[in-house]
């Protein structure tokens, strides 16, 4: 392959990639994807549970607030290509999409494949060329990008845009390659942590409750005994810990492992205040007057929660709940309001959905998403040290860091050889 040379070598061909390939090869640029699967964007095809979250149909400033870090480094790219842009983008691929719950956007099919495959498909049509192979490294002379070496030998071009994303998900081949690129090429890269990933817990309860979902109940998450989240939704009780959507969540704001202290706290009864709920536990109990407590909350809670309450609240199981104190019935009624589970840490970042931190955006030109330290080299999506919350927010981020590489990417300059 040391006869051709391209314009724009694009090494990872997931959401960033595949954008990035698209916009330079619709400005005419000779451009290859390098991608060692056998279809592209393969993490893509299983974000959003197979749905693909393709973006939040929110403005620039609601963006911004739900990027945690350094934010600022994205106002260019994502005012450049906001979150309407993208989603015009992709209904003119053909893919209808709609807006759900907290304005988070997917396929109208709520099929992740139809995203990917309309990707896929621009790029056979603008003649982008995809490579499977692995790129084992980037050449530079004279300070700029000359080719990409792979797999399948030495590719000359006159840029490559690294779009490797993280080392989440490493089963999908985001093995975490571009750091290592970035290195090589003199870019520092920041401490790599799990974010939106599950949590660990010492609580045995958890354990006891594996399998066991929660759904329309608010979790808090605190920090050192300061809320930093809340939110209502659904979780999942597992082996471990805690997963499910509201947990993924509030993984995101927790930052500061192993530093910090971490504990959650679930709202069961959301829709009622500790009053209301007390009336209703009271109605429960005259209905069940001469059962014991154990056996008394079964309108309340679920089958396998039950035990863990009794036992949590302190009550003994076996009292008939017509001998039950006022001051035990708030107890329990404290218990429903703010379920406590503690944290000791998150799951391995192979099991997070994004990897927070990576290459130092402070090295990076944030309008064009070139390398401050090496010309015609690019970086966009995961790669980079940003990440957001759940809801769209860090497909947004690849879609407009590809989209400025690929428009920032130089018909004119010729590097390779």
């Amino acid at each position: 392959m040391s006869g051709a040379e391209y314009g724009l070598v694009v090494i990872g061909g997931g959401a960033a990639g595949l954008m990035c390939a698209v916009t330079a090869a619709e400005r005419g640029i000779k451009t290859a994807i390098i991608e060692p699967n056998d279809k592209p964007g393969r993490k893509l095809r299983i974000t959003g549970k197979g749905r693909c979250n393709v973006t939040n149909n929110c403005d620039i400033r609601q963006f911004m607030e739900n990027i945690p870090g350094d934010g600022r480094f994205l106002y260019s790219a994502v005012s450049r290509f906001t979150p309407q842009d993208a989603m015009a983008f992709f209904e003119g691929l053909g893919v209808p999409l709609k807006t759900e719950r907290g304005s988070r956007v997917f396929p109208q099919s709520d099929n992740a494949n139809d995203i990917a495959d309309a990707l896929s498909r621009r790029c056979r049509t603008l003649g982008v060329d995809i490579i499977k192979t692995r790129a084992k490294s980037i050449e530079r002379r004279d300070g700029a990008v000359c080719a990409v070496e792979t797999g399948k030998g030495r590719i000359p071009c006159s840029a490559a845009a690294v779009c490797t994303g993280g080392c989440s998900y490493p089963l999908t081949g985001s093995t975490g390659d571009g750091y290592g690129f970035a290195r090589e090429m003199g870019h520092s890269v920041s401490s790599l942590r799990p974010s939106l990933v599950p949590l660990e817990s010492a609580d045995a309860y958890c354990a006891a409750m594996q399998g066991f979902s929660l759904r329309n109940v608010t979790l808090s998450a605190y920090e050192d005994d300061k809320l930093i989240f809340r939110e209502l939704g659904e979780l999942l009780f597992t082996h471990f810990g805690v997963s499910g959507p509201l947990v993924l969540s509030a993984s995101s704001h927790m930052r500061n492992f192993p530093g910090a202290k971490y504990r959650l706290s679930i709202d069961l009864k959301p829709a009622l205040d500790e009053e209301k709920l007390d009336a209703r536990i009271l109605r429960d109990f005259e209905k069940y007057s001469n059962k014991e407590f154990k056996n008394a909350l079964s309108d309340l809670a679920g089958r396998t929660m039950i035990p863990v309450l009794v036992e949590l609240s302190g009550i003994d199981g076996d009292k008939k709940v017509n001998s039950i104190t006022r001051a035990e019935r708030r107890e329990l009624v404290r218990l429903f309001k703010a379920f406590p589970v503690s944290v000791t840490g998150p799951r391995p970042i192979d099991e997070a959905i994004v990897t927070a931190g990576g290459v130092n955006t402070k090295e990076i030109n944030p309008r064009t998403m070139e390398s401050k330290l090496v010309k015609g080299l690019y970086f966009a999506g995961e790669v980079l040290d940003l990440d957001g919350y759940t809801g769209g927010f860090n497909l947004q981020i690849a879609w407009s860091t590809g989209r400025a590489a690929g428009m920032a990417v130089q018909a004119d300059t010729k590097h390779g050889g």
